[in-house]
């Protein structure tokens, strides 16, 4: 009776509107009402959820990519891929996504790249005759790169969340490859698709304008590889590299491209406040939701439950994906991750699955549900600055869908894609 009072009322403040973290917590609140728990223990597992040492990581790291999308870091990155790419038909697209590739391991946050690169690629691409809901589509889809390509704060959350003790090293190692896997999905799609509607392609403009485009852009790239030589070499731990990346971005903005002055990093602190006053708040009351569904046997409930259907290791992970899926085209990817976490790691590791590899089919999973109505927060964004409607970036954007699915399969199925890293680093 209870579970059905959690379940049912989070989905009915859902659809009356209320925001995602004001929902949980009401459901939650409801549901501990009718069990008579101390209205004490409420905040005591909201607290304890936010209480965790790797979760301060997640200011630095959006702090970091605010400064990064404040400082030009986004239109250098842009100049070096339309170096190397934009001479391939319709290769604004692959521009798009391999500017993504760089930014999402700089920034490791979807909103802030779809933001930042849509705003600079979307007008030239329309300048250039290619159709706007081209435009929306490929910035919208590759943007969820960076959730795959670490550093990813989603990565940080799956890592306290999972009852496995997932080290935060090796799900940024083992994203790199997913990550490049589905980018080159996302970018030959993008080509098919220019070639079908007949975009025109660029021209290369000579080495040394590449070798210009990259020298400039390299103190911004070279984010990533302080924090990924210094989590390696044991020189500070995946928590500390954010705080390393923070200091990093302001030198080189600062110093190097001159390009952010006292109101600049005065607006992105502010937008790193508040985005992670959100994200906590998620977090936070995720933790109690999660919390009642395990007092309330509801992991237990639907492992009996997939047992029931079938024992077949395949159709389980077919239908965790189906699952998760559809959740993530309901809810932000925070809660899900911390009431997800616990209720599908234990299923597939069960179906043989490594938790860092159900990691990364996790991230994929929800990522696509950035991109997919009603929720779809990445595809709204990027609508919004390609000044298209959802209805029609929706009508055209399934061949890109397929891309990601076939990634995700891909992913989910072959566990050396996302296990090779990190074993060839123990």
């Amino acid at each position: 009776m209870e579970l059905t009072i959690l379940i049912v009322a989070l989905f009915a403040f859902l659809l009356m509107g209320v925001p995602v973290a004001f929902a949980l917590g009401a459901a939650s609140l409801l549901t501990f009402i009718a069990l008579d728990i101390s209205p004490l223990v409420p905040f005591q597992r909201m607290a304890a959820g936010i209480n965790s040492f790797s979760l301060m990581a997640i200011p630095f790291f959006v702090f970091a990519g605010d400064l990064m999308l404040r400082a030009g870091i986004a239109e250098r990155l842009v100049r070096v891929a339309d170096a190397m790419l934009g001479r391939v038909r319709g290769g604004l697209g692959q521009v798009d996504v391999g500017a993504s590739m760089m930014f999402g391991g700089v920034s490791g946050s979807a909103v802030a790249s779809v933001s930042a690169l849509g705003s600079t690629l979307m007008p030239m691409m329309k300048a250039k005759g290619y159709d706007a809901d081209y435009a929306v589509n490929v910035t919208a889809t590759a943007a969820i790169l960076g959730i795959l390509i670490p550093p990813s704060h989603n990565m940080i959350i799956y890592a306290a969340a999972s009852p496995e003790g997932v080290s935060v090293s090796d799900l940024f190692l083992a994203g790199i490859v997913p990550g490049l896997i589905t980018g080159a999905a996302l970018a030959l799609t993008a080509w098919i698709i220019a070639v079908k509607r007949g975009y025109p392609a660029g021209e290369f403009p000579g080495w040394p304008a590449f070798g210009r485009a990259l020298v400039d852009a390299l103190p911004g790239i070279f984010t990533a590889v302080i924090i990924f030589a210094g989590i390696l070499l044991g020189i500070f731990t995946p928590t500390e590299s954010s705080a390393i990346a923070v200091i990093y971005t302001i030198a080189i903005a600062a110093l190097v491209y001159r390009s952010l002055g006292l109101k600049g990093f005065v607006e992105a602190a502010s937008g790193a406040v508040k985005t992670t006053a959100m994200v906590m708040l998620i977090i936070g009351t995720a933790a109690m939701f999660g919390w009642l569904l395990a007092l309330l046997q509801a992991p237990e409930k639907l492992a009996d439950l997939i047992g029931f259907i079938t024992d077949n290791p395949i159709l389980i992970l077919l239908i965790i994906n189906i699952i998760l899926l559809v959740l993530g085209t309901f809810m932000d990817m925070a809660p899900l991750i911390i009431i997800t976490t616990p209720i599908f790691q234990p299923l597939a590791v069960q179906a043989g699955v490594d938790p860092v590899q159900f990691g990364m089919v996790m991230m994929l999973n929800l990522g696509i549900g950035l991109v997919t109505p009603p929720v779809g927060s990445v595809l709204f964004v990027g609508c919004a600055v390609g000044g298209v409607k959802v209805e029609q970036a929706v009508r055209t954007i399934w061949p890109f869908y397929l891309a990601l699915l076939a990634s995700l399969m891909a992913i989910t199925f072959w566990p050396p894609f996302s296990l090779w890293l990190p074993g060839l680093m123990q």
